[in-house]
């Protein structure tokens, strides 16, 4: 790993990453900035993409072609869709998928684009290090399948829905995208959230509540998996 990549959906996702470091160069490029930092010898670039999967896509792309990042973080918070995940809770995803990309119509499955698949796997070597790092700190982290769209989610039935459909454990709004672009440049990558509603009809009221409590757990929790990967 020559210079790490992190990445967020929206500012207060970075925000308490950035407040680890004292000296920050901030790129402008493409409509949006770029911080790059110093950590203990590792360059670092640290953005946010806005919300979507076009955003994080262009983000992602541009962190590995532009700034020639070789690994990607991302860390940020999603709705819980398994009962085990309260709010504030953290997952690694093993795998995401695009929940709303339907062409059902054609005889294929939910969440497939022919030439690629429904789901892409996440870097099992980041994630055992990740979970390593959990199981050090006494913390709860649990490994599962994230579902990505464009909309955020906060009916019941279309949680079901994603539930039944892809054996999700968590939505949200970026992450897929991010596993396309990096699986298919041959970026190792990671994604992890912190659970910030449970995406029903309360969840516009937990998401406001909880956004930057959530962030700040994913954040602290990102900082401890790159002194680990510094080992």
């Amino acid at each position: 790993m020559n210079k790490l990549a992190i990445m967020g959906a929206m500012e207060e996702e970075i925000e308490p990453l950035l407040a680890h470091f004292d000296k920050v160069n901030v790129v402008e490029f493409a409509n949006n900035k770029y911080y790059e930092v110093s950590y203990k010898g590792l360059d670092i670039v640290i953005a946010y993409s806005k919300i979507g999967k076009v955003f994080a896509s262009l983000t992602a792309t541009t962190m590995i072609e532009k700034f020639e990042c070789d690994t990607l973080l991302f860390s940020g918070v999603a709705g819980g869709i398994n009962p085990e995940l309260n709010i504030g809770d953290l997952i690694i995803a093993n795998k995401l998928c695009q929940h709303d990309l339907d062409i059902t119509a054609f005889g294929h499955p939910n969440g497939y684009v022919p030439g690629g698949g429904v789901f892409v796997e996440t870097t099992k070597e980041l994630n055992d290090i990740a979970k390593k790092v959990a199981s050090n700190n006494g913390m709860k982290v649990i490994e599962g399948i994230i579902a990505t769209g464009d909309q955020f989610v906060h009916s019941s039935e279309r949680k079901d829905f994603i539930q039944s459909t892809f054996n999700a454990d968590a939505l949200e709004m970026e992450g897929a995208s991010v596993a396309v672009v990096c699986d298919a440049l041959n970026i190792p990558f990671f994604i992890l959230r912190a659970i910030s509603d449970t995406a029903d009809m309360e969840a516009g009221f937990d998401f406001d509540e909880f956004l930057k409590s959530s962030a700040k757990n994913s954040a602290d929790y990102l900082i401890k998996i790159v002194d680990e990967l510094l080992k």
